[in-house]
């Protein structure tokens, strides 16, 4: 079985730690890592190419092994990560497809076990998981723990699934789901793990996502110095997550009144 990853990259030159993906590779063949470069005004696509190249002179078979994917202008983590997942869809066979980020947060062996609950239980969707287990090792600041509590019971409420940690970047998805919910854009550069839950209920509905959708605690997680969310995004997020709430909740249900009101008219008036 062959297993995607997606890894976005703005402005990661000096952050990659290239020598934990090397290793992992040569661990794991049946795995393709796919770099994505978002726009980045560093040196990163060139250090991700030199990378690429140099494990090629090694060994012939990593040309299928890493991907680079690069983005002339810088698009957000959202497309980022879509775009990755496209090109894998379109150029490789694997059969399933996720994301982790390139600083490592959620490191491999953490990844490796959100893809064997997937393949195992033969789910549609693994995500990782930061609040699930109190015993789960994290570095994370002060404000980053209460920000994320409180913004936690706003999602809930939105996506409608009984997921405690939305925001959590190691998700895996099957590549039949991954076909659905990452065909169009998302709205939001940050917040689109909650479009994808959404999209997941929505394709599936509410009692198969619940099924099928499985949040597992990780062992470790790594807050790293350097996030590329600034204080303006992070401003952003209420208006934001509010915009989903009416494009994704709000107008479908006002659309499906309208039109039931309209299928009672049509025959009075005919009548």
């Amino acid at each position: 079985m062959k297993n995607g990853i997606v890894i976005p990259c703005y402005n990661e030159a000096n952050r990659l730690k290239l020598s934990e993906f090397k290793t992992f590779i040569n661990r794991n063949p049946d795995y393709t890592l796919c770099f994505v470069n978002d726009g980045s005004k560093d040196e990163t696509l060139n250090v991700l190419k030199n990378f690429q190249y140099e494990l090629m002179l090694c060994n012939r078979g990593f040309e299928t092994q890493v991907l680079v994917y690069d983005m002339p202008e810088n698009g957000g983590k959202a497309s980022a990560v879509r775009s990755g997942v496209r090109y894998l869809l379109d150029n490789t066979m694997v059969e399933n497809i996720g994301f982790i980020d390139a600083d490592l947060a959620t490191g491999f062996d953490d990844y490796s076990n959100l893809v064997e609950v997937l393949t195992t239980q033969s789910l549609d969707a693994v995500i990782g998981s930061r609040k699930l287990d109190v015993d789960v090792e994290m570095e994370r600041s002060t404000f980053r723990k209460a920000a994320s509590y409180v913004f936690g019971k706003f999602i809930n409420k939105i996506i409608g699934l009984d997921i405690k940690d939305t925001q959590c970047g190691a998700k895996v998805f099957s590549r039949s789901i991954a076909k659905e919910i990452f065909k169009n854009n998302f709205q939001s550069k940050w917040l689109f793990d909650v479009e994808i839950l959404i999209r997941m209920k929505d394709f599936l509905g509410k009692k198969a996502a619940s099924k099928f959708v499985k949040e597992i605690s990780l062992k470790k997680w790594e807050e790293v110095d350097g996030s590329k969310i600034t204080i303006k995004d992070s401003m952003q997020f209420p208006i934001q997550l509010c915009q989903i709430a009416i494009d994704y909740n709000l107008k479908p249900q006002i659309k499906n009144y309208t039109n039931s009101i309209s299928t009672f008219i049509k025959p009075s008036l005919l009548s």
